[in-house]
């Protein structure tokens, strides 16, 4: 099993909550983001999903938008993910995939880009808008440098695609849900649950853990009894904007408490 697989399998053993957090790679600056990420990882998260501010981000809420905007302005560069990686793995044993979108990967080089994330100390990367169809020279170069490959299954996706993208992923699955709207939060958490089941059909079995919109203590309980993680990300962003590190290790530690 890879590090993040063994993070899952030793978690579930003991009956504990997963919780895997995202932060943006170089917000607001190179320097500001190792130390957060690092305090993260120092108060409670078991994983670490470092985003790549991109220009387009068609995924990403507000909050992140914002938060990487902000680092684009400050000088971030591709390749400063590298750094960013190292810096944080010579601190920390917390495993930490990064998540991308999958133009500037191409653009970088997808074998140098791999290459350069595992001299880093990365373990794998979370591709939101890549498919398993268009995927074939990522699979080859991951499964040669044993890097984990995170793709997402969302509400709409059929079972025949889910097994196909189940059987690509290494690491776990991204269960994609909006968790935690006022006044559709039943309705959201019944599609969660829909994906993580069609997952748990699959003929390989996969870990899952489920994201976007989860936001407290009790959400994250709530996806860890039929998921096997959960992923959060603006919450903790959102509390590095307003209260810097100070408010980030409150945050990490309200999340992961009783675990």
């Amino acid at each position: 099993m890879s590090k993040v697989e063994q993070i899952f399998a030793a978690n579930k053993a003991l009956g504990r909550d997963t919780l895997i957090g995202y932060f943006p790679g170089g917000y607001p600056s190179i320097n500001e983001s190792v130390d957060a990420c690092v305090a993260m990882c120092q108060n409670g998260i078991d994983i670490l999903e470092l985003g790549v501010p991109y220009s387009d981000p068609v995924m990403d809420g507000l909050v992140i938008q914002q938060a990487t905007e902000v680092a684009l302005e400050n000088g971030f560069r591709l390749a400063d993910t590298f750094e960013i990686v190292r810096r944080i793995t010579e601190r920390v044993s917390t495993p930490i995939l990064v998540m991308t979108y999958w133009n500037p990967v191409l653009q970088f080089g997808i074998r140098k880009f791999a290459e350069s994330l595992k001299a880093a100390g990365g373990v794998g990367l979370i591709t939101p808008d890549l498919i398993v169809d268009e995927a074939a020279e990522w699979l080859k170069v991951s499964e040669e440098l044993d890097l984990d490959r995170v793709f997402l299954a969302t509400p709409t996706s059929s079972q025949h695609r889910i097994d196909v993208l189940v059987e690509a992923s290494k690491g776990f699955v991204y269960t994609v849900s909006t968790m935690g709207i006022t006044g559709a939060r039943t309705d959201l958490d019944a599609k969660a649950r829909a994906v993580v089941g069609k997952i748990r059909e699959a003929k390989v079995e996969r870990f899952t853990a489920v994201g976007i919109g989860i936001s407290n203590k009790d959400q994250v309980s709530e996806v860890n009894t039929y998921a096997d993680g959960a992923i959060v990300g603006s919450v903790f962003v959102r509390a590095y904007a307003e209260g810097g590190i100070e408010k980030l290790v409150q945050v990490s530690l309200e999340l992961s408490k009783e675990r």
